[in-house]
């Protein structure tokens, strides 16, 4: 049962990806960008944690290769930052920092639901306070890396 919701969620996440890609093609580019960084800098940091034997993803789509959960850090949560970033373009800095802790509020809450009731993650020593300090600075880090990188003039020729 929890494979079957691994490949539901994957479909999900990629209908969103494409949804948060193509509703505003007039910043494609910096949601893709995005949506790398998240997912560059959540890969680093969930390597860590799972070496660290904090926590466990006992069910996972390529166990074979993978030790860490690829499915929320390459795609779910890299697209949440899409939304994030989008939703965020006009906010002032209590805005973005009112929707981050929204949007991490709602994943911490799902994390913390699929560890008590699926195998898809399991906290030895990691909390579910953890996850939500970690996902908040990073979301609002790569949102104030996007706003510094939209900042930058082009180069002159």
């Amino acid at each position: 049962m929890d494979e079957m919701m691994l490949w539901m969620l994957f479909v999900l996440g990629i209908g969103l990806l494409l949804f948060g890609l193509l509703r505003k093609p007039e910043i494609i580019k910096d949601s893709m960008l995005a949506f790398l960084l998240k997912a560059y800098f959540s890969t680093f940091f969930g390597v860590i944690v799972v070496e660290m034997h904090m926590l466990d993803y006992p069910v996972r789509i390529l166990s074979q290769y993978f030790d860490t959960s690829i499915l929320f850090e390459y795609l779910l949560y890299p697209v949440v930052c899409v939304f994030f970033y989008q939703t965020t373009l006009r906010s002032s800095f209590l805005g973005i920092v009112g929707q981050c802790t929204l949007y991490i509020s709602v994943l911490t809450a799902i994390e913390v639901l699929f560890e008590k009731y699926t195998s898809l993650i399991h906290y030895n020593t990691w909390k579910w306070w953890y996850s939500f300090l970690t996902m908040f600075v990073l979301s609002f880090s790569v949102r104030m890396m996007m706003v510094w990188i939209n900042k930058k003039q082009p180069l002159r020729k």
